[in-house]
């Protein structure tokens, strides 16, 4: 089976950071790295610069989530949760970042991986039917599955 390959062009406003690669190894997602020093105090917010600006492939958005060490790390939390980034933020200052609150003092320093991102298709487009029922079985409601 042919490995399907997509291009990314990416343009580097940051000399300081490393080059754009998959995660050694162990998974598809791609870490990005804070191009400057913060120095945040419980409860700032920032926009951490990402150090780069993309054009994706037509068809494909950028899901940008905190790497899973990130809140252990620095304190930081993503405040929109995850982000994302459609192919027309593409210009040349349309440059990637990273929405936080910090929820203690922390440092983030030139080059630190704060989080994440990997491409997705397009969803298909979807047509919304409404029905009355939809006839099947209650599972047992939000948070059924329990703690473990």
């Amino acid at each position: 089976m042919e490995e399907l390959k997509e291009t990314i062009r990416i343009k580097y406003h940051s000399d300081q950071i490393d080059r754009l690669t998959y995660i050694d190894g162990k998974s598809d997602w791609i870490d990005l790295r804070a191009a400057e020093d913060y120095e945040l105090k419980q409860g700032d917010f920032a926009l951490i610069n990402l150090g780069i600006s993309v054009e994706l492939p037509k068809g494909y958005e950028m899901i940008i989530a905190p790497r899973s060490s990130t809140f252990k790390n620095f304190g930081l939390l993503q405040t929109n949760s995850i982000g994302v980034v459609d192919e027309s933020y593409c210009g040349d200052e349309d440059v990637i970042m990273m929405p936080v609150l910090a929820m203690r003092d922390t440092k983030v320093s030139i080059g630190d991986r704060v989080c994440q991102f990997r491409i997705l298709r397009h969803q298909p487009h979807i047509e919304f039917e409404e029905v009355s029922t939809l006839g099947n079985a209650k599972r047992g409601g939000f948070g059924s599955t329990g703690k473990k």
